[in-house]
Order: C-alpha cells, then structure tokens, then sequence
C-alpha cells in the first residue's frame, strides 16, 4: 500500500476529542487517529520549565497488532516503541488502540512497510523520533515473565488515610545509603476515561535514607489521582527529589495493560532507560 500521513494540525484540547467517548473502530490504516497530548502544562505544574532535572523514556508494549500481508492473509506482532521522556508530546493510550486497529483489514507488502508507518506516524505525533521493534511470533516464548528488582516496602504494616497524592509524607534522613525499593500496590486514574491504572513502581537512589513507611504510603496516596502514566512518575520523581534531596534518582513504573497496550515510564537523573525487554506478571 502506499503510506500517507495528514499534515500537521494544530493540536485540540482533550474535550474537542472523541477521547473518553463511544468510538468506531476503524480497520483501515488511518494515523490521524493519533491524539497528542503536550507535556509541557502537567510539567509546569510541578515547577518544571527550560532544562528537565531528569532524562528518561516511556516504554510501550502494544500485544494487539494485527495487518494483512499483500495477498490478504493475517500477520500478527507484538509492538515496542520507546519514546523519549523529552519529546514535547505524548500520545493518549486510547487513539493508540484506535490507530492500531486500524491496520487490521489494510494490507501491507511486509513487516518492514508496517515498522516505518508505525515509526513515521508516532514520531510525527510526538514531535521526536520514536523507536519501533515489532516482535514475531517465533520469538514470543522468549519474552520473559519478571518483576521488577528490588526490596519489597509492601509488607509494612502502616495506616493509610489519604488517597491523594500526600508529598508530606516523603521524608528522609541520616547516612547516605543506596536503596533500590519496589511496591506494587500503585493505582491510579485515567484524566480522559476516569478507568483505574494498576502499576508497580520501582525507586533507585543514592542519598539520606528514604523512610520506607512514608514512601509505602506517599505511593498508595496516588490511588484516586487523575493523571497520565507518565505524568504520575514525573510527579513522583519531582516530589522525591525536592523532599528526599538524594544525589541520585530513578523512578520506574510499569502500569497494566488496558486496550491491548501497556506504559512504562522510566525517569532518572543519572541512568538510561533499560531496553525493552520482559514484562510483570500482571501485564
């Protein structure tokens, strides 16, 4: 087939959208149902402006992807696309999906011409290259099952009253430690469609110890929050770092399926983003 792309729109606020309401689904490739969203309000909320104290990427794995080859005859992948956490924009998960199926009843000469629409048409919508991996069959009982690394904080017997984010709670003191901590009990809530994210979150630093109790129950604090995957890990590495003050920061969080597609956002100020690779139990 021959690809075509619609040219540069300005960008409709969330409302002007048919984000969070009934929807058709489209089975033929069609990239403006690509919604994006700019990052740069929720980032001046918390105080961010010019250069981010954090570099990072958001790791999505979309499991339903499916295209027809030149003959007309299924072919099926799993998708991968690292976008990076400097990109101006994201793309809302639910016009992801939308998109995605629209390439169910378009056919495509091979794997190679699906890659570069995918790759072509997420990059356009966030403004930054976006880097797509598309894994076939033959290779789906190698993608491993593991959590995330790290020392579970979910076993502390703590009281929790507050359900909205509570950086008052974060607090840390004494020698300075290096900690790699992980809870699984994240939720929170979709701004566009008001459905619950469940997530584990992982947090790596270098700094005053962190106190476990208070971090157990600043994430828990985040469970009817309204706010993007990544917005929320952004949040958190944010109010980590102004109430922790480590030397060093990582914030990791893998979020469950919904729609087909997963988001990982990873922010750090001092590694990389880890290569896609396995996925939690509960994605």
């Amino acid at each position: 087939m021959k690809l075509t792309s619609p040219p540069p729109k300005q960008m409709p606020a969330p409302e002007e959208s048919p984000l969070g309401k009934p929807a058709t689904y489209k089975d033929q490739y069609d990239p403006a149902l690509l919604f994006p969203i700019a990052r740069a309000p929720d980032r001046a909320r918390l105080g961010l402006s010019g250069a981010l104290p954090f570099s990072g990427a958001d790791l999505w794995t979309a499991y339903e992807l499916s295209w027809l080859d030149a003959r007309g005859k299924p072919e099926i992948a799993i998708a991968r696309f690292h976008v990076s956490a400097e990109s101006p924009r994201l793309v809302e998960s639910k016009s992801v999906k939308l998109y995605l199926n629209s390439f169910s009843q378009t056919r495509f000469a091979g794997q190679d011409e699906v890659g570069r629409a995918l790759r072509d048409d997420l990059s356009r919508a966030c403004d930054d290259p976006v880097a797509v991996e598309l894994v076939r069959p033959a290779a789906f009982a190698r993608l491993a099952i593991e959590e995330l690394a790290g020392e579970s904080i979910d076993g502390l017997d703590v009281e929790v009253r507050d359900y909205s984010p509570q950086p008052d709670a974060l607090a840390a003191g004494g020698a300075t430690v290096e900690e790699l901590l992980v809870s699984q009990l994240l939720k929170s809530n979709c701004p566009v469609t008001g459905q619950p994210d469940w997530g584990s979150v992982q947090v790596r630093y270098r700094g005053p110890k962190i106190d476990r109790a208070g971090l157990l129950r600043y994430i828990v604090s985040f469970r009817q929050h309204t706010g993007f995957h990544e917005h929320c890990v952004e949040r958190m590495f944010v109010e980590l770092r102004d109430r922790c003050r480590p030397e060093r920061l990582t914030v990791y969080a893998r979020f469950t399926r919904r729609g087909g597609v997963d988001i990982n956002p990873f922010r750090s100020n001092w590694e990389q983003a880890p290569a896609a690779g396995g996925r939690t139990a509960r994605q």
